[in-house]
């Protein structure tokens, strides 16, 4: 689904830093979690979830971390928080009662969460899409019809008669940057700014009956009148020649405009973005541990025999299968990461770009720089298609996150943005049509090799693209491409866990075996 605001590098693309198996499922519920717990005025006392028969939840929710993200939410964490992986405890520690029912409802969007909340006896609905990538929209609040994304300080106002005074009243208010009308029996005013309406404010409106708040959830804001300079490839081009520039140039102008900073605001957000990277790297070849993961520590050993020179001379792409693999080992044992573009796919562009700055000697002003040209690829992805592996497999992931990576190895090697557009359509073009069908239903494997080989096919196109290979399809095109096929993927192949290596009988003895021994939330 094309995103229906301007994407931010750091809200849709380089983040959010979190935990968990699937920013999809993880980050994006903790953020949905928090919004239903403003929704109802704190921490409710009952929660009904329902999932869709027909979507990726209703066979996910448990295993790729939903439940886990939910549950932070309504308790009020951040989805990086260490608590998480003991979220269910803490929620039933708290009093809070859990319903959870799966009923045909065909929804549309295949991540969608109906929440039903009860707090001293009053009722709170909200329905929730979880878009790719940690990404939200609020779809309707109480039955009645919104569109929010997390990313304003929202005042809900019932009020009595048709709203129109109350609205107007605020929207003539220069600290509002937007008012709605909705629902019906009682009206609501939906009021979006950068901080709630003052309690005068709302104490002069006429017939208001009750106030929520909703905090946002995004790191970077939106704001009226907000305008970015170009939102396509194609558009960016045309503004001037490419070979003339570098695509960081324009991701710089991008995100300034975007989040209404400057240019060394953009690059110390990406620094702190770096840093946390590098940490999780360290951290990886370091030596992880835990139980509820399918996958064994195996950094370890290709650390050894590449320091043995007993493997294969790779050069780059080796330092790169030694990062991807301890960022996708940190992930799988609840460690913090960067989502980029997604937690399944959040080593591949990391990894790769990390590893190649190391193996190069690339100053931190040039690495910043190859990861601003990345998240400016991974905005192009988010506006035209889409990061979820639920709506668009794994082509969705570790396909879009090797063609940013191919776009930040050009840049780390004084590649222009005509080169770097070209490796990201040669990238994505070799995996259009890739599945996403999770071993024993985790975000795992063949996850792993997956990041591993986006590594490989981003480092091969970073160098044909060099040389002047011809990727003949504009990005633009081959990401149209990317949400045709998407469309017509098989929802047993789009994350699921009901087709492909998912269905194998070997992924459903694992996933018996994990189950048997507590390692999934319907046993535990």
């Amino acid at each position: 689904m094309p995103a229906t605001l301007p994407p931010s590098i750091f809200n849709d693309v380089v983040g959010p830093v979190m935990r968990g198996p699937s920013s999809s499922h993880s980050a994006a519920s903790v953020r949905i979690g928090r919004l239903a717990r403003d929704l109802c005025g704190g921490q409710p006392d009952h929660v009904l979830f329902e999932f869709d028969t027909e979507g990726s939840l209703a066979t996910t929710h448990e295993s790729q971390g939903s439940d886990m993200g939910l549950f932070g939410g309504f308790l009020g964490w951040e989805a990086d928080d260490a608590r998480l992986p003991e979220s269910a405890a803490a929620l039933r520690a708290a009093g809070i009662q859990l319903e959870i029912r799966i009923a045909t409802l065909h929804d549309p969007h295949p991540n969608t969460y109906r929440l039903t909340l009860r707090k001293n006896g009053v009722e709170h609905r909200l329905i929730a899409l979880s878009t790719g990538g940690g990404m939200i929209e609020v779809v309707a609040i109480d039955g009645a019809p919104v569109t929010l994304y997390g990313d304003y300080a929202v005042t809900v106002l019932d009020v009595d008669g048709d709203g129109r005074s109350a609205a107007a009243a605020l929207a003539a208010r220069a600290d509002v940057d937007d008012v709605k009308i909705t629902g019906s029996n009682p009206v609501r005013v939906v009021v979006c700014a950068q901080g709630f309406v003052a309690e005068a404010v709302l104490a002069a409106l006429p017939a208001v009956r009750r106030v929520r708040r909703l905090a946002p959830v995004l790191p970077v804001r939106s704001r009226k009148g907000l305008a970015v300079p170009f939102l396509h490839a194609g558009e960016m081009v045309r503004r001037a020649d490419p070979a003339t520039r570098k695509l960081s140039d324009w991701a710089l102008e991008y995100e300034c405009a975007r989040g209404g900073i400057g240019a060394n605001e953009v690059l110390e957000q990406m620094r702190k973005i770096l840093a946390i990277v590098r940490g999780g790297v360290q951290q990886g070849l370091a030596g992880t541990e835990y139980k509820d993961r399918i996958l064994p520590r195996q950094s370890h050993r290709f650390a050894a025999m590449l320091q043995d020179g007993k493997l294969l001379d790779g050069g780059i792409l080796n330092r790169a299968i030694l990062y991807v693999t301890a960022l996708m080992e940190v992930k799988s044992s609840m460690g913090v990461i960067v989502a980029a573009p997604t937690a399944g796919s959040c080593a591949t562009f990391p990894g790769t770009c990390t590893a190649a700055a190391d193996v190069l000697g690339s100053e931190e002003a040039t690495t910043l720089r190859a990861m601003l040209s990345a998240g400016l690829i991974g905005v192009f992805v988010a506006t035209r298609s889409s990061f979820a592996a639920e709506v668009g497999g794994c082509q969705a992931e570790t396909g879009a996150g090797a063609a940013m990576a191919a776009a930040a190895l050009v840049e780390l090697m004084g590649g222009n943005a005509a080169q770097a557009l070209s490796a990201a359509s040669h990238a994505l073009q070799n995996v259009l049509g890739l599945i996403c069908d999770p071993i024993a239903n985790r975000v795992e494997a063949p996850c792993l090799g997956r990041n591993i080989a986006g590594a490989a096919n981003a480092f091969a196109c970073a160098n044909i693209a060099l040389a002047g290979y011809d990727h003949l399809i504009p990005l633009d095109e081959v990401l149209d491409a990317h949400r045709q096929i998407s469309e017509s993927m098989a929802r047993e192949l789009r994350c699921t866990a009901l087709g492909g290596l998912s269905i194998t009988p070997t992924s459903k003895a694992i996933e018996a075996r994990m189950c048997g021994s507590g390692g999934c939330g319907s046993c535990s």
